[in-house]
């Protein structure tokens, strides 16, 4: 039994003859005198009553008329659902961000494509981002987002293993503890001296805040009191709260460290800015779901080619 064999016999019963079917379907009777008889061959029952008046269908050609609405329906709406996975308004992705771009950032990104494909599942994960890098090239997820201190570098050095998309500047702020209300803004980057500064653990996979903040104040002389090693820059907000010392660290569209009790200054001079990435395995745009995703992001406000 075939689908248009289906169709066929239905338009021949609403049709009421096989000369008004085939003219509706846009083909000669004879053809479809053939799809229906080797549909009744196929179920081994007469489905059809033929007179001179036309044709009606018999009990079992009425219980496969009612059964043939009912499948081609739903195959139509198989069809129409496998045309919105073609489009990437439909399906389902894994997407690894570090943390302070999931507190803004990817909220705002994933707010604005869920309106436009609303039947995409997006699941999220929140690992460090050399761990985000390997999930990546394993296939645990489709995309990850980092950030990193010098782009160029990043992707020279990945070239070829992913498709690097350009989410734009991070900006980095001084964080300080609750009291420091009346520190002015900006905050001049020599306040840091003899502070106790709370700086993330570095890794060589993928150099990111603790190179950046401390190339900003060998550059310009700045001197920590101390300097207190943190494994990542969440695990530093906390201390930062408790009065345990300062920190400097990025603020993704100026409103991600908004919802942690600290007290957030623009710096002066300037100390730079991280650039958040977005990787795919390489080709991985081809899916239409993952490729309207990045599309999406590389059209994102403050993005700018990484070069």
């Amino acid at each position: 039994m075939e689908l248009r064999h289906l169709r066929y016999f239905s338009a021949v019963v609403e049709a009421g003859s096989l000369t008004a079917a085939a003219a509706e379907l846009r083909m000669s009777q004879p053809p479809l005198s053939v799809a229906i008889a080797k549909l009744e061959a196929d179920v081994g029952v007469p489905l059809l009553v033929r007179s001179p008046r036309g044709v009606e269908p018999t009990s079992a050609g009425r219980f496969l008329l009612d059964a043939s609405s009912r499948i081609l329906s739903e195959v139509d709406e198989v069809v129409a659902a496998l045309g919105r996975f073609g489009t990437g308004v439909a399906g389902s992705l894994t997407f690894a961000a570090v943390p302070a771009l999931m507190w803004h950032r990817l909220p705002q990104l994933l707010k604005a494509h869920l309106a436009d494909a609303p039947e995409v599942e997006v699941r999220l994960v929140d690992p460090p981002p050399w761990t985000a890098i390997d999930m990546l090239q394993q296939r645990k997820v489709d995309l990850a987002a980092i950030m990193v201190a010098d782009p160029r570098r990043f992707v020279r050095r990945y070239r070829g293993a992913v498709d690097v998309v350009d989410w734009g500047s991070v900006p980095l702020v001084a964080a300080l503890p609750p009291g420091e209300e009346d520190a002015p803004d900006p905050l001049p980057l020599k306040a840091f001296d003899g502070s106790t500064l709370l700086l993330p653990r570095r890794t060589s996979a993928v150099p990111s805040l603790p190179e950046a903040v401390t190339e900003a104040l060998r550059k310009h002389g700045v001197i920590p009191g101390a300097t207190r090693t943190v494994e990542t820059i969440q695990t530093s907000l906390p201390l930062i709260e408790a009065g345990a010392g300062w920190a400097i660290l990025p603020d993704p569209d100026h409103a991600s460290l908004a919802r942690f009790d600290v007290v957030v200054r623009r710096i002066e001079p300037n100390p730079g800015s991280l650039r958040a990435l977005v990787l795919a395995r390489a080709g991985a745009a081809a899916d239409p779901v993952v490729g309207r995703l990045l599309e999406r992001i590389s059209r994102w406000p403050s993005a700018a080619a990484t070069g």
